[in-house]
């Protein structure tokens, strides 16, 4: 594995070449890349090479894409903190063991100060992410905390979270709920229902919140899960669940910032593959919108 730095020059490619056993000559190199206008696009990064390879061979399969050596993992919104873990070490093959020994040190790493207890669990950015082959676990985690600083920054994130009344701690569990439970469309809708319930001290009553405790993703809970005791279960408990119970992407963060205007305080997903979510502030006609849901789930077994 051979490193192009930032910067470097087509001679100084051919000298690194060289040093590693991959050319016999550094001019050599030069010659074939100064007739190969491609050999600009070289950029920094780390290329798979062998040892002793004719100039022209090195300079081909440093242009071949297949040859670049990254660690890329895709990260989409909603996963919970350990859906994370698992695929960084499956991208990276670094232990499970050491990312979550990095999350411990997240406060270290770039988790906002505000943060409760430390606990990374909401922060974990979601987007796709490149990094170099020499990356530790302590640098992926810091990595994702980074993007995430910096999505709060464009977001001017903390200063529009304290105009909610609520902590900026808790409008990223208000985010992650949002993220968990609602289709992109319907984020400000659910973002208000939330609000709303929380302003009439009413449970939350959320399934998702349910699933996090049980580690599960079920759509349909059993009475048995809903009389779950934990402080994540929002049938059992009023206000919010402690932490995050997911990594929310900046549309959800959004939507927890700035709700849509609206009285409704019950919403159902009446159809889970199409998204379609009905709102509502009428108890009777949530129990409408709840037997549409116990049909699809009857006939969707």
């Amino acid at each position: 594995i051979i490193e192009v730095q930032d910067g470097q020059t087509l001679s100084e490619i051919g000298t690194t070449l060289k040093e590693n056993g991959v050319v016999a000559s550094a001019d050599s190199f030069i010659d074939v890349a100064a007739r190969n206008e491609q050999a600009q696009t070289i950029g920094p990064g780390y290329y798979r090479l062998a040892e002793r390879m004719s100039a022209q061979a090195a300079l081909d399969a440093m242009l071949d894409p297949a040859n670049q050596v990254i660690i890329r993992a895709v990260i989409p919104e909603g996963l919970r903190m350990q859906q994370v873990v698992r695929r960084l070490s499956k991208a990276s093959n670094i232990p499970e063991a050491r990312f979550e020994a990095a999350i411990k040190d997240a406060s270290k790493l770039g988790l906002p100060k505000w943060a409760k207890k430390g606990n990374a669990e909401g922060f974990l950015f979601p987007a796709t992410y490149e990094f170099a082959p020499t990356a530790s676990a302590r640098d992926m985690i810091q990595a994702m905390l980074t993007r995430y600083n910096e999505a709060a920054e464009s977001l001017d994130f903390v200063a529009r979270a304290k105009r909610t009344g609520y902590s900026p701690y808790e409008v990223m569990v208000i985010a992650s709920l949002v993220q968990a439970e609602g289709h992109p469309d319907d984020y400000g809708k659910v973002s208000r229902v939330i609000y709303n319930r929380l302003a009439a001290g009413m449970p939350l009553q959320l399934d998702a919140t349910v699933n996090y405790a049980l580690k599960k993703t079920d759509i349909n809970l059993s009475p048995e899960e809903i009389a779950t005791s934990s402080p994540y279960n929002t049938y059992q408990n009023t206000g919010l669940p402690p932490t995050p119970i997911n990594q929310p992407g900046e549309a959800a963060i959004e939507a927890a910032l700035e709700p849509d205007k609206g009285d409704w305080i019950y919403f159902v997903s009446v159809n889970p593959d199409t998204g379609e979510t009905k709102f509502t502030a009428d108890y009777d006609e949530f129990l409408e919108f709840k037997a549409e849901f116990e049909e699809y789930v009857a006939k969707n077994p």
